[in-house]
């Protein structure tokens, strides 16, 4: 464990550990200043290392097991093996389940989450296994469910359910209510007669997150200016 702590440190750039700091301010744990890249790239070597295909529990937990929770940068190392992990989605469930409380930042939930890859004959399970998460107090747990809505369930069979999942998030976290609008922002580029009649009707979004959506629907290159000009009106004041 201290060997590859120290391998860790050893990659660190107190230029961009400064940087990280104000992008991740949230965080309680160290940070060492190492960029995603190069993180993906030491759990993959690590599982390499370790002579294993981590295809299996046992495998994932011999390397799980060598890395802590103080530095920020293993955090994220975790979560990157777990999503790498050649296990079926029901064996990696408790992985998931055990790493979730441990996310302190949106860099690790939204880092970890499409490193998951979730497959489509899985989706139905995993929706169950995230929708607790909505409900949370916590607020990066909640963070986590959003991003999972929004790299692997904007689509026609989920696309109202999804809408309806996000209308009814209570949450207050800043980060929350950024990945909820940036969620509805998404859909409004892929389903926008829904996502219109849903901002022009009934909702419950409050105006932070009515007006962050609308934003982000501007600020896409996909978005005509048409619809563009639409949307600056619909701004709550």
């Amino acid at each position: 464990m201290k060997e590859l702590k120290q391998e860790l440190i050893n990659l660190s750039d107190e230029k961009y550990r400064k940087f990280n700091q104000k992008l991740c301010p949230d965080t309680k744990r160290k940070i060492l200043g190492i960029r995603i890249p190069n993180l993906r790239n030491f759990a993959k070597q690590l599982i390499k290392e370790n002579n294993t295909t981590n295809n299996s529990k046992e495998e994932l937990d011999n390397i799980l097991k060598k890395l802590d929770d103080e530095y920020f940068e293993e955090i994220a190392v975790q979560g990157f093996i777990i999503g790498y992990a050649k296990i079926d989605i029901k064996e990696k469930m408790p992985y998931i389940k055990n790493f979730v409380p441990k996310i302190d930042s949106w860099e690790i939930s939204d880092t970890f989450v499409p490193t998951l890859k979730i497959k489509e004959k899985d989706l139905d399970e995993v929706l169950k296994f995230i929708k607790p998460y909505f409900k949370s107090s916590e607020e990066f747990e909640v963070r986590f469910a959003v991003i999972m809505l929004l790299d692997y369930y904007i689509r026609e069979e989920y696309i109202d359910e999804v809408i309806e999942i996000l209308d009814n998030i209570k949450h207050d976290g800043y980060y929350v209510k950024m990945g909820v609008a940036w969620c509805l922002a998404e859909i409004g580029v892929k389903f926008n007669t829904k996502l219109m009649l849903y901002l022009n009707g009934k909702n419950n979004l409050d105006k932070f997150t009515f007006n962050k959506t609308l934003q982000k629907m501007i600020e896409s290159y996909r978005i005509d200016e048409n619809q563009k000009d639409i949307l600056r009106k619909m701004k709550r004041k």
